[in-house]
């Protein structure tokens, strides 16, 4: 029996997850379903351009299992492009990583995952925040 995939780690929810060709209802369209640590994947290796190795510390799994991931995606994603498919980003195994938070407002610190569109200061409410770590 093989063991349960290991909680792949994600910086943040996307923040689009629905994909589709112009012009075509979607009633229509056949879809592809791409995880959310698949998507993750795609972005640090193709829009960040880290290695594998840096991918895979990021997400907390080996280098073979980050190639095993982005493969998947790149697949998925290739044949949505080529089928004309929609894609929908949805499920998986992750957990939202936490980070230390500070709000430009009052001045408050937090720890919290990030959504930028729903993240606020849990004192003042204030949309206007920033990542602590993003100071070093």
């Amino acid at each position: 029996m093989p063991r349960p995939p290991k909680c792949r780690r994600v910086e943040q929810f996307p923040q689009f997850t629905y994909f589709k060709p112009s012009g075509i209802p979607m009633a229509e369209l056949p879809e592809v379903h791409l995880t959310v640590e698949e998507l993750e994947a795609v972005r640090l290796r193709d829009l960040e351009g880290l290695e594998y190795e840096e991918c895979g510390e990021k997400m907390s799994v080996s280098r073979p299992t980050f190639h095993r991931i982005i493969t998947a995606a790149r697949k998925k994603i290739a044949g949505a492009l080529v089928e004309g498919s929609a894609l929908r980003v949805t499920g998986g195994n992750f957990r939202l990583a936490k980070y230390e938070l500070a709000c430009k407002v009052c001045g408050h610190h937090w720890e919290d995952i990030i959504c930028c569109r729903r993240t606020r200061c849990p004192v003042c409410n204030a949309n206007d925040w920033r990542r602590v770590d993003d100071d070093k």
